[in-house]
């Protein structure tokens, strides 16, 4: 029987098939271009080969087309009577993905892990700060996907999408050390990848090298395509690298090319999650707020994400609503995902809007509102997901709401508190 690159079989005859679906799946491990289009040779090659739909279904899902991966998923979920235990497993968990509450859709990940730990495009639905478990709306859920990896290391020996998804759950967790060498191994073995150039950025800001990280970034991004999953992200990275050094016109630069709405050839949350973030950062920089992008932002907003839904993608929902002044809106946003958290579909719970009402009392000029508010929600961030590079987000408005109230020992309380490692802080009056 034929077997992929982690020696797990295939229930294909067709070499082409296999080797296009591990064209596929290399390129969804490392966020290139041309992903689909391997997974659909792989269909065109073996139409019975139901792992290649699997493969299809992700990556439409992750572009927001909930139809086409469900009609994917069906053609899998057709072939599965002719496929291995682990083949019709994994169709099984990604049903469940599409269909459950996350906590059930963790526990089928780990039931499908603990017997299949090399099961990468499994593994791969959580590896990382927006996976699974970063959606989990837990505390510790970096300690937890930090172990769960360690945990897998023996199965993966030393391949290079395992290594730098492990490093980057290690640096999340505040195991920078341990990272280190693992992400340079993962980067010599397979230097093209965009995930492992994602995992050393987060890894360079939380050494606080800004400079470093610009540098890399501007020398790796030359040879990445437009089409990469993560070109505008990793855009987004080196905008931070600019804030951070107080470089506001390099940074207003690569937003405006690659990080906007127009200029961001990601999926919709993506250019939600990076426009709304470096437009707010770059403001409390000390930039002047760009209002016609504000008033874009939110209206792209509301047409991809009309429903509260997923915690992090809501922070920004709920930012862009704020600066727009849109308080009916924000007003049925905070009632919607409060309704959803009190009946336990909304796994952050009272995080997001209590932040959304941080978020317009910042608008407001109500600085000790702000403060109030977000102050204790520091220990909880994990809740909103997303790294650490992101959550930042709400740490500075916290630092810039003390600027604005006069509240110097409250500031210098919290910059002395902030975890060590992140170099500055790119908020005009914090010294």
């Amino acid at each position: 029987m034929l077997t992929d690159r982690y020696d797990l079989p295939v229930s294909t005859t067709s070499i082409a098939a296999r080797d296009a679906y591990g064209r596929g799946l290399d390129l969804l491990l490392m966020l290139h271009a041309g992903i689909l289009d391997a997974f659909d040779e792989a269909i065109a090659a073996d139409p019975g080969f139901a792992l290649a739909h699997v493969g299809r279904a992700q990556i439409l899902l992750m572009f927001a087309d909930a139809a086409g991966a469900r009609a994917s998923l069906d053609q899998a979920e057709a072939l599965a009577p002719g496929v291995t235990a682990r083949e019709a497993s994994q169709i099984r968990f990604f049903r469940t993905l599409m269909t459950s509450p996350i906590a059930t859709t963790i526990a089928a990940m780990e039931d499908h892990l603990a017997q299949w730990p090399r099961d990468a495009i499994v593994l791969n639905t959580t590896a990382n700060p927006n996976g699974l478990l970063g959606s989990s709306g837990e505390v510790g859920q970096k300690a937890r996907l930090a172990a769960l990896m360690t945990n897998l290391a023996p199965h993966y020996g030393e391949d290079w999408w395992f290594d730098s998804s492990y490093a980057m759950a290690l640096c999340e967790d505040g195991q920078r050390d341990a990272a280190r060498p693992i992400i340079a191994r993962s980067f010599a073995r397979q230097p093209a990848s965009g995930w492992i150039a994602h995992s050393q950025a987060h890894l360079y800001y939380e050494d606080g090298e800004p400079e470093t990280a610009r540098a890399f970034l501007a020398d790796w991004l030359k040879t990445y395509p437009r089409g990469g999953i993560l070109h505008g992200h990793l855009h987004w990275h080196q905008a931070l690298g600019a804030l951070a050094e107080g470089d506001l016109d390099s940074a207003c630069r690569l937003y405006r090319e690659a990080i906007s709405l127009t200029g961001h050839s990601g999926f919709p949350r993506q250019k939600l999650q990076d426009a709304v973030s470096f437009l707010w950062r770059v403001e409390l920089a000390g930039a002047p707020r760009d209002e016609t992008a504000w008033r874009d932002l939110h209206d792209f907003a509301l047409r991809h994400f009309p429903q509260a839904n997923v915690a992090f993608a809501d922070l920004h929902v709920v930012l862009a609503q704020s600066i727009a002044g849109d308080s009916t809106g924000l007003d049925a946003r905070i009632r919607q995902m409060e309704d959803l958290a009190r009946t336990g579909r909304y796994p952050s719970g009272p995080v997001i809007p209590t932040t959304a009402r941080a978020f317009r009392a910042f608008q407001c000029g109500d600085f000790s509102t702000v403060i109030e508010t977000l102050e204790p929600l520091l220990a909880e961030s994990e809740r909103i997901g997303g790294s650490r590079a992101q959550t930042d987000l709400v740490e500075f408005t916290l630092l810039k709401a003390c600027v604005q109230a006069g509240r110097v020992d409250d500031l210098r309380r919290l910059v002395g508190a902030r975890r060590p490692g992140p170099a500055g802080i790119p908020v005009a009056g914090v010294h």
